[in-house]
């Protein structure tokens, strides 16, 4: 029997050239073009066109404001002393001399606004916020948190990985004093904020894990069906395989980067209801708030009156957030993460002192707090208002992103938190529209178009075959026109994808639109789509599979995961019914196998079933990854196979396998 599923790791949420920067999409005014002549696609060098779009950025941005600088240092008391933060093995972790570049002034090569942004977020170390409230930063995609209760440290959001939690851990022991870890706090759920509980949670538990109402079933379950695209299109997002330099990825826009360690998951002991309410957690009062379907789908914020502290979480950072994430996800709701914000405006605005998230730096100053908290909350609901006013005008998603500017006061000096650096305007006013009206423009034409392949081929044709579209697309680089050229030559690679020219053509395209991106996660993507086309995609697939994720998956989500990989057809004895009996967990699973579809039910069947299939569901789990053989395993009597073994094996032979590095760039 064949390995049958495949678990992707949970996304991060863990999001602008696109951004709009200037009036003709390439910060380059349109009576004044650029022409460069080039006698090769360049490669890790800026055009003229970038170096001015590039310019212009810093022209028109206060870069020079010092606010934000002073409270990404403020209380910096220690860093982690060596270059690396390594695993068991002795591979590395995360590379904490990675950022080290970012000195000095911008390169042509990076948005100067971006340039500042990521400077300040690889700034590395454990701060004090308040007395008794700390944060390690620099070391992961989030931040970590710690407060000092009366018998040890409240942890808030551990990381990514157990490796980078548990240095994070050691720091604030070796600077602050060693205190064990008395509470774990999740503040949402995505894997960046509890998959490194592993490294802080004391052998066998024993502590008190908070996290918001449905955290368990939306950290196991948001990302099982699509995983395996998702974790493609996260590569790409955060630039896993790209090099930390000037030419490559600089920063997420959100934080630095994403750990190459363990990510794990620990349940929590308790969910916050929905009403939220106080709670004292080893000596500390929190106020919690709930604001799931935010940012997240389980997420809260909380208040600590007794340090005039608001956390939060990721409702409100130091950027612009993602409506719509570039790794995939439903469309959030803007409208309803603003009034969640002015909710915090109206109980804590007035009592808060400092405001923390779960990424960037603190906030410090009433009157800072809440201009923060008005900006933050204003950025979603001119999103939200502006798509939909042109929206119900007749104009398409399109067409929206590329009339609506941005707002006055996210140019001004004390507002760049509400810049592009992760999500953008740009892609959050067509997030608004999908959200709404889906993902078609209500144009006839777009309706039902020619597969992508075949429309290249046409188009192409049309244009006058492919030296012709060479041609145009090097016109369209040469006078810095970086979008029409991307697009034009795309069309060429997806007609004919093994031609060269246009690949490295279109490569130099995409390299340029990510030079010039505020955003981390579009210059990563830029960047990451224009190596591919050069190198090929990377030889080693990530790794989806993860046992400590899929023991805590529930075994409904678990089936429905592996009928959504069920090929139609392929069961010529269908239909039938199989069942599945786990004694460990004491759980009945049917599936209804037909012609076209695999249908779970969790419990006895309807009808009789031509197959039982009885183990442990760990493992179950063990063969799902494909950690052990069913052969052996009825060997050894742990799992046991009654009825028509041939249906069972037919199952599991009609599910389909997945190339976790498939195709994005190319056809």
């Amino acid at each position: 029997m064949k390995r049958i599923l495949m678990i992707a790791a949970i996304g991060l949420s863990l999001a602008s050239c696109g951004q709009q920067p200037g009036k003709n999409g390439q910060g380059l005014p349109p009576e004044e073009p650029v022409l460069q002549s080039f006698d090769q696609p360049p490669t890790g060098i800026a055009t003229e066109a970038t170096r001015l779009a590039n310019a212009e950025e810093a022209e028109r941005l206060p870069l020079d404001e010092q606010s934000d600088v002073h409270d990404a240092e403020r209380g910096f008391l220690a860093s982690i002393e060596g270059n690396a933060i390594l695993n068991a093995d002795g591979d590395i972790v995360w590379q904490i001399n990675a950022y080290d570049f970012l000195e000095g002034d911008s390169p042509a090569t990076v948005n100067p606004s971006l340039w500042r942004q990521s400077r300040l977020a690889a700034r590395h170390g454990v701060f004090e916020v308040v007395d008794g409230i700390y944060q390690v930063r620099g070391y992961d995609l989030a931040v970590m948190s710690v407060i000092r209760g009366e018998t040890g440290w409240i942890v808030v959001d551990p990381l990514t990985a157990k490796e980078t939690a548990a240095a994070a851990l050691n720091l604030v022991n070796d600077t602050l004093g060693e205190r064990p870890v008395s509470a774990v706090i999740y503040t949402h759920s995505h894997a960046d904020h509890f998959g490194g509980a592993r490294g802080v949670v004391p052998e066998g538990g024993g502590i008190p894990i908070i996290a918001p109402d449905g955290f368990t079933e939306a950290a196991v379950s948001e990302n099982l069906l699509a995983g395996v695209h998702m974790a493609r299109r996260s590569t790409f997002m955060f630039g896993n395989t790209l090099p930390r330099s000037s030419t490559g990825h600089v920063g997420s826009g959100l934080g630095p980067g994403l750990p190459n360690g363990t990510i794990g998951f620990v349940p929590p002991t308790e969910e916050i209801p929905e009403a939220g309410g106080t709670r004292v957690i080893d000596g500390i009062t929190f106020e919690f708030m709930d604001a799931k379907n935010t940012e997240a789908p389980s997420e809260f914020i909380f208040y600590l009156p007794d340090f005039k502290a608001l956390c939060t979480a990721e409702v409100t950072t130091a950027t612009f957030h993602n409506a719509l994430t570039m790794r995939g996800a439903k469309a959030r709701d803007t409208l309803y993460w603003s009034k969640v914000i002015d909710e915090m405006l109206v109980r804590y605005a007035n009592r808060a002192e400092v405001v923390f998230a779960s990424h960037h730096w603190p906030t410090w100053g009433a009157e800072n707090v809440r201009d923060y908290l008005r900006q933050q909350r204003d950025i979603y609901r001119y999103t939200h208002d502006q798509a939909l006013r042109m929206a119900n005008r007749g104009k398409t998603q399109h067409e929206i992103a590329q009339l609506v500017q941005e707002p006055a006061f996210s140019s001004e000096a004390g507002a760049l938190h509400v810049r592009d650096y992760y999500g953008t305007l740009n892609h959050n006013l067509k997030a608004v529209y999908q959200y709404y009206f889906g993902w078609w423009d209500g144009v006839p034409a777009n309706f039902h178009l020619l597969s992508p392949e075949e429309r290249a081929e046409r188009f192409v044709d049309a244009i006058g075959g492919s030296e012709a579209v060479l041609q145009q697309g090097q016109d369209a680089f040469e006078n810095g026109d970086y979008r029409w050229s991307a697009d034009l030559l795309n069309q060429l690679v997806f007609a004919e994808p093994t031609n060269d020219a246009a690949r490295a053509w279109l490569a130099s395209s995409y390299e340029q639109i990510g030079f010039q991106a505020e955003s981390g996660a579009w210059r990563s993507y830029y960047l990451t789509a224009a190596q591919e086309l050069r190198k090929g995609k990377p030889g080693a697939a990530p790794n989806l599979a993860n046992p400590d994720f899929l023991r805590n998956i529930p075994t409904a989500s678990l089936f429905d995961a592996l009928a959504a990989r069920y090929i139609p057809g392929q069961v010529k004895d269908a239909p039938y019914t199989l069942r599945f009996v786990f004694t460990d967990t004491e759980e009945v699973m049917s599936i209804e196998v037909g012609p076209d579809t695999a249908f779970p039910r969790l419990g006895e069947p309807d009808m009789e079933a031509v197959a039982t299939f009885e183990t442990t569901r760990e493992i179950f789990n063990q063969i799902v990854i494909g950690q052990a053989s069913p052969a052996m395993l009825v060997m050894s009597g742990k799992l046991k196979i009654s009825g028509k073994r041939s249906a069972v094996s037919g199952f599991f032979d009609a599910l389909d396998e997945f190339d976790p590095n498939f195709n994005l760039v190319e056809p």
